[in-house]
């Protein structure tokens, strides 16, 4: 049994959570030169030590640190390896109703890790203020592999900078971006991480139909790029210590209360649940544009499915009957012990953050605990 394991109450998170105004403002001054990294720092530190005591107060058994020290909940990652660099594009992602910023990520030689990679100096602050608490454990999520193929072959410079270092040799590129997430997740493993959940869009992207005629090019059917993914994330995550827990989110786009994506998991069920090589899905389940729970009877039986079920996007509170309802209908699918309850994503994958109150995300927080003891009798 690994630690996670032993932490796991059927409750959970997706990880990040609403940039109070202290931290924005702080974000804020030090683009304008109005202080330096180290105060901000300092005040990153204050505010996540702050965050993961509500986090511990509210229930939580796996904490994060909100991703505070990020912008965005993909993008920080990508810049935090040897080889891709930070870049803006003419268009920011096209969401449902809004466009983000352009901000955007590109190759400038081989990709490697980097040992001071951001994320792992960010795990290593917020394990420090949870070590001597033997009832929380600290999870690192991480933007997957293929999220990042997509990241560095969109548009025409991206590509062709990509061409530049790599040429039409993708085992290549497979290769070094998996070594350097594998590299990644084992130094944050010797920082004491046991649990490192892979954030992706990819597989909903292409399970949406309209999703998938954006990234066809180069491919002649949908099977070759479900393909291409699994291959970008089994290589990262091969070869791990045992009790190192390693998930994935599914997210459809998660940006000021809006969505990139829709469809059912049924396009990509049997690639995505049948063959990656995670312990864990936590797939969004809390609104029609998700499908209904009938792919899940591809999920081999071992692993576990984490139910989004309640939405980060909007303040109103779901009907907690409904939520028991909605859990045991995906019985019929899953077995009810490898089900757990969460939030259907984070609060603020980007730092604009979603459009309710730091309250209003609390109490989401304390609806999801409360609901998966009254199921699971925790």
């Amino acid at each position: 049994m690994t630690q996670v394991a032993t932490k796991q109450k059927h409750f959970d998170i997706v990880g990040s959570f609403l940039r109070p105004e202290e931290l924005k403002q702080a974000r804020e001054d030090f683009s304008n030169e109005k202080i330096t990294r180290a105060e901000l720092t300092e005040i990153e530190n204050k505010l996540i030590k702050d965050l993961v005591e509500k986090e511990i107060a509210n229930g939580l058994k796996i904490v994060t640190d909100g991703e505070f020290r990020r912008s965005y909940w993909h993008l920080d990652t990508f810049w935090g390896f040897d080889g891709i660099k930070h870049t803006k594009q003419e268009h920011g992602y096209i969401f449902h109703d809004v466009e983000t910023r352009n901000d955007s990520a590109q190759l400038n030689g081989k990709i490697k890790f980097n040992p001071n990679h951001p994320d792992l100096l960010a795990f290593k602050y917020l394990q420090s203020l949870i070590e001597d608490n033997d009832e929380v454990i600290a999870r690192q999520s991480i933007p997957s592999p293929a999220q990042c193929y997509l990241e560095l072959v969109r548009g025409p410079e991206n590509v062709a900078a990509l061409q530049k270092v790599y040429g039409t040799d993708t085992d290549a590129l497979i290769h070094d971006l998996g070594l350097a997430y594998h590299d990644l997740i084992l130094a944050l493993y010797d920082a004491g991480c046991r649990d490192v959940k892979l954030d992706d869009c990819t597989w909903g992207l292409l399970a949406d139909p309209d999703g998938w005629a954006l990234v066809k090019d180069g491919f002649d059917n949908l099977q070759q790029l479900l393909d291409l993914n699994l291959k970008f994330n089994n290589e990262a995550i091969r070869d791990l210590p045992e009790d190192l827990r390693i998930s994935t989110h599914v997210c459809r786009g998660n940006y000021a209360s809006t969505w990139a994506s829709k469809g059912g998991y049924a396009p990509v069920a049997k690639t995505l649940f049948g063959k990656e090589n995670v312990q864990a899905y936590y797939l969004e389940f809390d609104d029609d544009r998700s499908g209904d729970f009938a792919p899940l009877a591809e999920v081999s039986k071992a692993k576990d499915v984490v139910l989004g079920l309640v939405t980060s996007k909007r303040p109103e509170l779901e009907d907690q009957k409904v939520l028991i309802q909605r859990v045991n209908e995906a019985t019929e699918y899953v077995d009810l012990k490898h089900l757990s309850l969460s939030t259907q994503c984070g609060f603020a994958s980007t730092e604009e953050g979603n459009h309710l109150t730091e309250e209003q995300q609390w109490a989401k927080i304390r609806l999801v605990v409360d609901t998966a003891k009254k199921i699971w009798g925790e």
